[in-house]
């Protein structure tokens, strides 16, 4: 792949186009999250890895997403104040997105590219999908949405 994660384009949260070129050199955690999942209380545990490790050089980046059972369907307002009040979330939430089908986010085509799923499947399953990536911007981990957060830290741990 000739761009590194954190050159593709993604969309911020306010709607403007923009990179991760701010987390270049960091330990990433990406995931598709939802305000209306069973794996919502996961923003709870997101939360304390992003405090725990953000000051070595770790960032927990999630990207709302509206394609699984219609979970997400607030506005990136609604969704921000969401986190915010419920989960004391400080960490990045960008503007929704699509991480499957031919409007898939690039972010997502280029993470589901770098690690496929169960059987060489791309397609993300379900909200919570994570992906780890090393201070290169290489995806080093793919963890299912029943991954607790806390079960990576270990993971984390050894890119720092």
């Amino acid at each position: 792949m000739s761009e590194t994660i954190t050159q593709i384009p993604v969309t911020l949260p306010d709607g403007a186009t923009g990179t991760l070129s701010s987390f270049t050199g960091q330990v990433l955690l990406v995931v598709n999250t939802a305000s209306k999942c069973g794996f919502t209380p996961q923003y709870k545990e997101l939360e304390q890895l992003w405090r725990a490790y953000r000051d070595r050089g770790f960032a927990v980046l999630a990207f709302p997403c509206n394609q699984f059972g219609a979970q997400e369907p607030g506005n990136a307002e609604e969704i921000a104040s969401f986190c915010s009040l419920t989960y004391d979330v400080t960490f990045p939430v960008f503007a929704k997105v699509d991480v499957n089908g031919s409007n898939a986010a690039p972010l997502f085509q280029a993470l589901k590219a770098q690690a496929p799923g169960v059987l060489g499947t791309q397609a993300i399953k379900w909200n919570f999908t994570k992906f780890l990536i090393d201070r290169d911007g290489n995806v080093v981990e793919r963890y299912a949405p029943t991954t607790a957060p806390s079960a990576i830290a270990a993971d984390i741990e050894k890119l720092l």
